[in-house]
């Protein structure tokens, strides 16, 4: 196992493969390691419940000949197995079919240098820390009147990190931290019960809400549950709970997906630079974003991460797209590239949210709509 604050082992491993992928026969390659540590412990009743650690290596070779390509994966980083895994991908590149999208990203998009986001918090904690931040997040929400059992709360921390080499001469690496709390709650009794739950997870650990306010929230989110009423058909304003703001919000990721974008099944497919929302709305994607929990300095094909406007002031401004996406849409990348070790690049969003809209009169029109309820 590589130390926790200390890639380079993985590097070292990562530059390995893609020499040997070019030995075998691959016209070019990239290789992405990664790291990751995760410890968690779970509580419920005052009592420990479960205490989880994990931790492991993983690398993947992606080869390519001409434009078909493959992808393999391992957790064996021994030196023998290097040049049998390189061998075996240039194999399954050549079977593969030809893509003609496939293919690095090109040298201008590159990322020339890192920007330090402040992602890793060098300092986790105990096990007994966890257990106390657990407790207490258990605590709170039991304290809350009308909340009746509790549903279990855990505490959990990790560290991971990536390396990425790509032949055309990349080499990149970050780490980052996590940290998080959460609880369930359960309120009333019989047929009558309801639960919610309530949690909080940042990089660094000092960013954390404090585990008793979150025991607190989870409870009174549950406690409102009790005996829900309808109400009757009209017309009002509707204000979305941030929970259910997040979940369209993805919906809009979803339409904008350059995987979507080439399969022609998105709804938005031939709207940019048209107005989808109401003036006022700004959905800002920002991978730079410093201690942001989707941070990353650059994405999954080396390519410089900027923060982006999806939409503007009400108008869609942009795709989330990687190379492969961009190339068959005919357009350039965003630098949105996503990818695990035994899977190809994708598209996908980082640190996706609404800006706050400008202050507005009262006579003024709002930039959401109103409907049935």
């Amino acid at each position: 196992m590589t130390n926790l604050f200390d890639l380079s082992s993985l590097t070292a491993v990562a530059d390995r493969l893609v020499e040997a992928a070019a030995r075998a026969g691959a016209d070019a390659a990239d290789a992405l390691a990664v790291h990751g540590m995760s410890q968690s412990v779970t509580v419920r009743d005052g009592t420990v419940e479960e205490s989880r650690r994990s931790e492991s290596d993983n690398v993947g070779l992606r080869a390519f000949v001409g434009r078909r390509q493959a992808v393999v994966s391992t957790n064996d980083l021994s030196g023998a197995g290097v040049d049998a895994l390189a061998e075996r991908a240039v194999a399954m590149a050549r079977a593969a079919p030809e893509d003609r999208f496939a293919g690095l990203a090109e040298p201008d998009l590159l990322a020339r240098d890192v920007p330090d986001l402040d992602l890793l918090d060098g300092a986790l904690p105990s096990v007994g820390a966890l257990e106390a931040l657990a407790g207490t997040a258990e605590e709170a929400a039991l304290a809350v009147t009308g909340v009746t059992k509790s549903g279990g709360a855990s505490a959990s921390c990790g560290i991971g990190g990536m390396v990425l080499v790509t032949s055309a001469g990349f080499h990149g690496a970050y780490l980052g931290s996590s940290h998080g709390v959460s609880v369930e709650a359960i309120a009333g009794i019989g047929t009558g019960m309801e639960s919610d739950h309530d949690f909080t997870s940042a990089r660094h650990a000092g960013d954390l809400e404090a585990a008793a306010a979150i025991g607190k929230s989870a409870g009174e989110r549950a406690v409102k549950r009790l005996n829900p009423r309808k109400v009757a058909t009209r017309r009002v304003p509707v204000i979305y709970d941030s929970r259910v703001a997040a979940s369209l919000i993805g919906h809009l990721a979803f339409a904008i997906n350059g995987s979507a974008l080439a399969r022609k099944t998105s709804f938005l497919k031939d709207r940019l630079g048209a107005r989808i929302f109401g003036p006022g709305i700004s959905i800002i994607d920002d991978p730079l974003r410093r201690r942001g929990l989707r941070s990353q300095p650059f994405d999954a094909e080396g390519v410089a991460t900027v923060r982006r406007a999806l939409v503007e002031d009400g108008v869609l401004a942009s795709w989330i797209l990687d190379c492969a996406t961009a190339r068959e849409l005919g357009l350039k990348t965003t630098g949105n590239a996503h990818r695990g070790v035994s899977s190809v690049p994708s598209p996908g969003s980082t640190n996706l949210h609404l800006e706050p809209a400008p202050r507005r009169r009262a006579n003024s029109s709002p930039p959401w709509r109103t409907g049935s309820m």
